[in-house]
């Protein structure tokens, strides 16, 4: 589990494909926490394993990301010198700040719009199967960042699919303060760019259910 409070900004330093998916190399970027192998450590929102690295300070983490990781998040399209966010998993004694995340991404968006005069604010373009977890003032997570969702529209046309033109699909809205653009990944975003989306777990359960076992079910 995670909380979605970003601790530091690493660089990604390799990636390179292998038999069982990819091999991604992180460099820490002095980050202080020095996570042993089979670690668990979010990577832009994605819950990855330490496979070795990091024995001194400032040594490279390795991760090895599965096909069905690299087709369902942003972590396949990262080049070398991207940067990326980083988190520990928490633990009973963890300050939970944000909310509780499982670092299991359910799907990207895109960058529709970018607002910066006055409060700072992001739209994200998502698709059906993302929109209908999404309320507002819920909480959501964008590239690992836990976010208050400051506005969201549910599209009016049928199976869009996030494409960022912010027609068919649906779309949120976020706020952004100046320590979140400082201090992650998120001040250099892009209109057109893709974003790993966790939404709301309490959210996914009551859809699920009222799905699947809801008086009204059909």
């Amino acid at each position: 589990m995670f909380t979605g409070l970003v601790e530091h900004m690493g660089r990604i330093a390799a990636s390179a494909a292998t038999p069982a998916g990819r091999r991604l190399e992180i460099d820490p970027c002095g980050w202080m926490h020095r996570p042993a192998p089979g670690e668990s450590i979010a990577i832009n929102g994605c819950c990855l394993t330490i496979a070795d690295g990091r024995a001194e300070a400032g040594g490279v983490l390795m991760f090895d990301v599965v096909p069905e990781t690299l087709a369902k998040t942003t972590l396949g399209g990262l080049a070398g010198g991207a940067y990326v966010n980083l988190e520990r998993s928490a633990t009973p004694a963890t300050l939970l700040g944000g909310h509780l995340l499982q670092g299991h991404v359910d799907g990207m968006g895109v960058v529709a719009g970018i607002q910066t005069a006055g409060q700072h604010r992001i739209r994200i373009a998502v698709g059906d199967e993302l929109i209908e977890y999404i309320t507002p003032k819920g909480s959501i997570a964008i590239e690992g960042v836990s976010l208050t969702v400051a506005g969201v529209e549910v599209g009016v046309g049928v199976g869009g699919q996030g494409d960022g033109s912010g027609k068919d699909a649906g779309w949120f809205e976020v706020a952004l303060i100046p320590t979140t653009l400082a201090k992650t990944t998120l001040g250099g975003l892009e209109v057109g760019q893709r974003v790993n989306i966790e939404t709301d777990i309490v959210g996914r359960t009551v859809v699920h259910w009222l799905r699947h076992f809801g008086a009204d079910r059909s």
